[in-house]
């Protein structure tokens, strides 16, 4: 397992951060959002599927619980999933994630302890705002998060706060995890 530290000063490093993971994935990966809510779990993965050149916009699946976005570019799909709203990973198992995993990327917001059984490599992104107990009251606030952009509000609740992004890289696909983040 590989394991990775990321500052994140303002959105526009969050977005940084999710280009460049965007040009790093590849079709059949698997990437677990965790963190607080309003941590920026969307924000990293609009700029993902900017990354990727996928469809958009992309927005929190909250009440939809999972968006198909295909590429613009010939590569592959992004699959958006939210499973704040999942009981448990047999609610999970209805959305066929595995079905699609082999030809897409597929990214779940809170899906820690829900989708690990589906990738043996996989990429788990924590992120954390270093004022958590402020996430209740950041205006625009969503069910799926203060600042995260969702139910279509488009960044009106984003806040320019400190987070922390950790990335650990499991399986062999993600070893190298340092090397390939600074290397793109």
């Amino acid at each position: 397992m590989s394991e990775v530290r990321v500052e994140l000063g303002t959105a526009e490093e969050t977005r940084a951060l999710g280009r460049r993971l965007g040009a790093l994935v590849r079709g059949g990966d698997l990437l677990v959002l965790s963190g607080d809510l309003g941590a920026g779990k969307t924000t990293l993965t609009q700029a993902l599927a900017d990354g990727l050149g996928v469809r958009g916009p992309v927005t929190s699946p909250t009440f939809l619980i999972a968006r198909v976005h295909p590429s613009l570019v010939g590569g592959p799909a992004l699959v958006h999933v939210d499973a704040y709203r999942l009981g448990d990973a047999l609610e999970l198992d209805d959305l066929d994630l595995d079905a699609d995993l082999e030809a897409s990327v597929v990214v779940v917001e809170w899906g820690r302890g829900l989708v690990e059984h589906l990738a043996a490599d996989r990429l788990e992104v924590d992120l954390h705002r270093e004022d958590a107990d402020a996430a209740a009251g950041v205006a625009g606030a969503g069910v799926d998060g203060a600042g995260d952009e969702g139910a279509g509000d488009e960044g009106a609740g984003e806040v320019d706060e400190r987070r922390t992004a950790v990335l650990r890289g499991v399986g062999p696909r993600w070893g190298a995890l340092a090397d390939q983040l600074s290397g793109s």
